[in-house]
């Protein structure tokens, strides 16, 4: 097999099993980051709907939440993030498997890391 540089240069095995543990290390990697955006998000979004900080303040006589000025903002995030999640789990397991017939039926990629 040549290596990606295209120079000519067969790769040794151990090379092989070197190159697919880094490429399904960065994959972990990734879903990790996504899952920990995906938590910080929510979290942002439960400190900005919650009466504490909300503009009127516990102290104010009527509390006023209007979710549609603070989730908007994080949706499409949110979405991008998910897919994000769910693409990264299929590699993950086309990697693990390259047999499986149907990658889409498998469940959410935080199965597959174990968290």
């Amino acid at each position: 097999m040549q290596n990606a540089a295209g120079d000519g240069v067969a790769q040794a095995p151990h090379d092989r099993n070197d190159a697919y543990r880094a490429v399904v290390s960065d994959l972990v990697s990734l879903a990790e980051h996504v899952q920990n955006s995906l938590r910080l998000i929510e979290q942002t979004i439960g400190e900005e709907t919650s009466p504490e900080t909300s503009p009127c303040g516990p102290e104010s006589s009527t509390t006023l939440i209007v979710l549609d000025d603070v989730s908007p903002r994080y949706m499409k995030a949110v979405a991008a993030l998910q897919a994000c999640d769910v693409n990264l789990g299929i590699a993950l397991r086309s990697l693990r498997d390259p047999c499986d017939s149907d990658p889409c039926a498998s469940p959410p990629l935080l199965s597959v890391i174990g968290a």
